[in-house]
C-alpha cells in the first residue's frame, strides 16, 4: 500500500479559513438498494450523521425490453417517501440524488421520476455509466489513503465501473452492463447454483470487458481497490474465513467459488460472513469479480468503503479535494475537538527524535506506513480532553476507534487508537489490539516511543530542548535507555519524576528503562 508521507507537513501550514457548518445528503438510487448519507460539514471537514439503505432491487423489475415494472417503481417510490421524511427542512441546493443503471436503461424512467415527484420534492439525476465511473473514483479517492495510480473496481446491481486515475484525476473509466442483480435474474434462474450457470455468468462477463484488457494493463496502476456491495461480502467472507485483512487474491477468490458450488440454490447458501439478505447477489457477482481479476491480470485487492455515494456526497463541497486525505481529517478533528496545537507539534517533534533511532522492526515493510500512524497519533492523542481530562487516553481512544477517518483504514484507525488508548498509566499486553496487519512487537515499540514523547513534553512548554536525546536498545528489546544532554535532567526534574514513574510501569510488564 502507498500510505501518505506527512512528516513534518501538516505542522508547517496554517490553518484556512472554514465555511459554517452545513448539513448535506447525498443519495444513491442503485439497481440492488437504495442509500442514503447524511453529513455534516465542519472545521473542514465531513462528519456523517447517519447512512440509510434499503434494497429495492429496481434492476429484478426491468424486463427484456427495459421496462421497469410497476412494482419496482413502487418499491423505489417507498423508499424515497422514507428518506423524504428525514430530509424535512433540507435546502436543494444540500441534496444530490443520482439515479443509475436501472434508471438510465428504464425506457420509462420517465414514469418513476413522476411518481417520485410526488413524494419526494428534491431533482433526481440519472447520471451516464461514464459519469458513475468517475463519482465512484472521487468517492474512493476522498476516503482512501493511497496515492499514485488506482484502479477502481465497482460491481453494482446492475453494472460494473472500472477506473483507473491518479490521485483525483480519473484517466479511464468505463461502465459495463452486468451486475449481480441482472446476472442473477439472467443466469441464475430461481436461485439455482450448478456450475453450469457459474460459468456462463462468468464467460459472459469475460465477453463484455476483454476489449478493456489492453488499454487498462498498458496503462497499469499500483494499487487496486474495490468498492460496493458485492465486493464488500467477498471481503468480508475472505476476513471470516481465510485472512483477517480480508484481501481478495485469485486463490481466494478460488476458494469461495469452489464453496459457493457445493451448494445448489441461493438460500442454502451458508458462509461465514455472509449475510442472508445478500446470498442471492453473492454468487452473480463472485462470477463478475473472478471475470474482472481474469481479464486485467489483477492479483490483489483491497475493499474501499467509499464509493459513489461518497463522491456524490464530496461533490457537494469544492473545498475538499486535496492531496493529503489524512491531512485534512487530522485538521478537522484538531478544530472539532479544540486541540492544543503547539503542545501537538511539541509531542510531534519528540516522537519523530525518537522513532528514527528505532531500528528493530518486525515488519520493516510496513514502517512508513507504522510511522505516519504515529506521528498522527501524537498530534491527535489529547482528543478526549474534550470530555474530560480524567481517563482522557480512554476518551481519545474511543473517539478516534468510533469516528469517520477518511484516509485511514480500519486497521490503521484501530492503530491509532491503540497508541492514545496506552499513552499513560499501565499497559496490560494481554489488553493490546491484535492486529492483522501490524506485529505485536512493532505494536508496542509505538506505543512506548509515544509515551516516552509524551512525558518528554510533560511541562507543557518548550523550555528546555530535546534534540540531543539518543536511545539505545538491547538484543532483546526489553531494556531501553535515554541518553541526555549533560544536566538536561537536573533542569527538568518533572520529567526525571516522570521517566522513573514510567521505568515502575514498565519493571511491572518484565520490561525497563534507564535514563543517564
Amino acid at each position: 500500500m502507498k500510505s501518505e508521507n506527512v512528516m513534518g507537513k501538516s505542522s508547517a501550514r496554517s490553518l484556512p479559513s472554514r465555511p459554517e457548518t452545513r448539513e448535506i445528503a447525498a443519495i444513491d438510487l442503485g439497481s440492488n438498494s437504495f442509500h442514503m448519507i447524511i453529513a455534516r460539514i465542519m472545521n473542514g471537514s465531513i462528519q456523517i450523521l447517519s447512512r440509510l439503505k434499503q434494497k429495492v432491487q429496481l434492476a429484478e423489475g426491468l424486463d427484456e425490453n427495459n421496462v421497469l415494472s410497476q412494482a419496482a417503481i413502487t418499491r423505489g417510490v417507498n423508499c424515497l417517501a422514507l428518506f423524504a421524511e428525514r430530509l424535512q427542512g433540507f435546502a436543494a441546493e444540500n441534496v444530490n440524488v443520482v439515479g443509475t443503471y436501472t434508471l438510465r436503461r428504464a425506457v420509462n424512467n420517465d414514469e418513476f421520476l413522476r411518481q417520485a415527484k410526488a413524494v419526494f420534492p428534491y431533482p433526481i439525476n440519472i447520471i451516464t455509466g461514464k459519469i458513475e465511473a468517475q463519482t465512484i473514483y472521487a468517492g474512493v479517492s476522498h476516503t482512501q489513503p493511497e496515492t499514485g495510480k488506482k484502479f477502481v473496481i465497482d460491481i453494482g446491481g446492475g453494472s460494473t465501473e472500472m477506473i483507473i486515475g491518479e490521485n483525483f484525476t480519473p484517466i479511464l473509466a468505463e461502465s459495463r452492463h452486468m451486475g449481480c442483480v441482472s446476472f442473477a435474474k439472467q443466469f441464475f434462474p430461481q436461485g439455482r447454483i450448478t456450475k453450469q450457470h457459474f460459468d456462463n455468468a462468468r464467460r459472459a462477463a469475460l465477453m463484455k470487458i476483454e476489449d478493456l484488457a489492453y488499454e487498462y494493463r498498458h496503462l497499469g496502476w499500483d494499487v487496486v481497490l474495490g468498492s460496493s456491495g458485492t465486493i464488500k461480502t467477498v471481503h468480508q467472507v475472505i476476513m471470516a474465513n481465510l485472512d483477517p485483512n480480508g484481501l481478495i487474491t485469485p486463490d481466494r477468490l478460488q476458494h469461495l467459488i469452489e464453496q459457493t458450488l457445493q451448494h445448489t440454490h441461493f438460500d442454502d447458501l451458508k458462509l461465514s460472513g455472509l449475510i442472508e439478505e445478500r446470498a442471492d447477489v453473492f454468487v452473480p457477482g463472485l462470477a463478475i469479480l473472478s471475470a474482472v481479476f481474469d481479464t486485467f491480470g489483477i492479483q490483489q485487492m483491497r475493499y474501499s468503503d467509499g464509493a459513489l455515494r461518497e463522491g456524490v456526497m464530496y461533490s457537494l463541497e469544492k473545498t475538499f479535494q486535496v492531496s493529503n486525505i489524512r491531512e485534512r481529517t487530522a485538521l478537522g478533528l484538531a478544530e472539532q475537538f479544540t486541540i492544543d496545537q503547539a503542545q501537538a507539534e511539541r509531542v510531534y517533534q519528540s516522537v519523530k527524535l525518537l522513532s528514527q533511532q528505532y531500528k528493530y522492526w518486525k515488519k520493516p515493510t510496513l514502517r512508513a506506513e507504522m510511522m505516519d500512524i504515529l506521528f498522527w497519533a501524537a498530534r491527535l492523542h489529547e482528543v478526549g480532553i474534550v470530555v474530560n481530562h480524567k481517563g482522557m487516553q480512554k476518551h481519545s481512544a474511543y473517539i478516534l476507534q468510533n469516528m469517520e477517518l477518511p484516509g485511514f483504514d480500519k486497521e490503521q484507525q484501530r492503530l491509532l487508537a491503540t497508541l492514545v488508548r496506552y499513552q499513560i498509566n499501565l499497559i496490560k499486553l494481554t489488553e493490546l489490539s491484535k492486529f492483522a496487519r501490524f506485529d505485536e512487537q512493532d505494536v508496542l515499540a509505538l506505543v512506548r516511543l509515544l509515551r516516552l514523547a509524551i512525558i518528554l513534553n510533560k511541562s507543557r512548554q518548550a523550555t528546555e530542548k530535546t534534540e540531543q536525546i539518543s536511545l539505545r536498545i538491547n538484543h532483546q528489546l526489553t531494556h531501553w535507555t535515554l541518553h541526555f544532554a549533560q544536566d538536561y535532567l537536573l533542569h527538568t526534574p518533572l520529567i526525571c519524576n516522570e521517566l522513573k514513574a514510567e521505568k515502575r510501569l514498565l519493571n511491572e510488564m518484565g520490561l525497563d528503562i534507564s535514563f543517564t
